[in-house]
């Protein structure tokens, strides 16, 4: 049994504790940067190419670092035809759709313009390698854009349970709202979230949701209403290390238990070490505090240069983290 099933199994059978939450890479980004995807080489700062950001997947599939490695279709392709994940632990996801609001080509604007739904992958297709995949919906307050969301959303849905797909569902905050105040942002996104799938059969319910961390309130009442419903938390920009570790952390302690990070885990200097030390704050084992000491102290016996300082790396610089912190 893969870990994720294993994992979600314990959650549904209420003995979760926290070596059962479940971690996942989100190397999905060529479906949303093109080029700068893989990001930039410190030594010449020219971005890296397709092979680094495969053998950073491989490296991570090799040591058993997360539970779930989301790719593009094109490379999670890759990774099966080569047998990386044949005895793996680690569970293929596959970006199911790409719609416009994270569509962000250097120069481009889309993403500042309310979101359009978009799918460039084959479900039948990726069906042949791989049985999970990652559906995103986002909601603006906007009528005709909003309904057109969910309009794609139940075509996904019919697609999918035709070629026997399982899915985890992404939802975004806003990237353009009308008339919505930022106090409104999490309860907006609530009520959406829980709208929406009352009118899902279990036979096309998501395993699992993806949303931004709106805070603790905002967290815990979407996990409180509806405790079949496994939560897990998206990991945005970059930010810090400290940034990091606060999100995992307070988002287990407020129910959270699934993170799906990218930026966070692709701009580390050492992703295996970030993703060992995530396991370790999310597990209680160590605080964000001392993990990022623990990470700095990794990248010195490494010969690695820091992005920041020790200081530096220290803040939390995520507002929506501050208050917990």
């Amino acid at each position: 049994m893969k870990a994720l099933d294993r994992k979600l199994a314990a959650i549904a059978a209420g003995t979760y504790t926290p070596n059962q939450f479940i971690l996942a890479d989100a190397k999905d980004a060529d479906m949303a940067f093109g080029v700068q995807a893989p990001g930039r080489d410190p030594e010449t700062g020219a971005f890296r190419g397709r092979a680094a950001y495969l053998a950073a997947m491989a490296e991570e599939i090799e040591a058993g670092a997360v539970d779930i490695m989301l790719t593009s279709a094109s490379n999670g392709e890759r990774l099966t035809r080569e047998g990386l994940l044949d005895t793996s632990t680690i569970t293929l996801a596959v970006r199911g759709n790409d719609s416009t609001d994270i569509w962000n080509p250097r120069g481009g604007r889309y993403a500042e313009r309310a979101s359009r739904p978009f799918r460039t992958a084959h479900l039948a297709r990726i069906r042949e390698f791989c049985s999970l995949v990652l559906y995103s919906v986002t909601f603006n307050n906007d009528l005709e854009h909003d309904l057109a969301t969910l309009e794609g959303f139940a075509q996904f849905r019919a697609d999918a349970h035709e070629v026997g797909m399982r899915y985890f569902l992404e939802v975004f905050n806003p990237n353009a709202p009308r008339d919505l105040a930022p106090d409104e942002v999490g309860p907006f996104v609530n009520d959406h979230i829980i709208r929406m799938l009352a009118g899902v059969t279990l036979a096309e319910r998501p395993l699992f949701l993806k949303v931004a961390y709106n805070g603790a309130d905002a967290l815990g009442e979407l996990v409180a209403h509806d405790p079949s419903l496994v939560v897990g938390i998206l990991g945005g920009g970059a930010g810090t290390t400290r940034d990091t570790f606060e999100l995992l952390a307070q988002g287990e302690r407020h129910g959270a238990r699934v993170a799906l990070f990218g930026r966070k885990v692709q701009n580390a200097r050492s992703q295996l070490d970030l993703l060992r030390l995530m396991r370790e704050v999310v597990g209680g084992r160590i605080t964000p505090v001392d993990a990022v000491a623990a990470y700095h102290e990794a990248l010195q016996a490494k010969g690695i240069a820091p992005d920041r300082s020790l200081a530096e790396d220290q803040e939390v610089t995520e507002a929506v983290l501050r208050a917990d912190a």
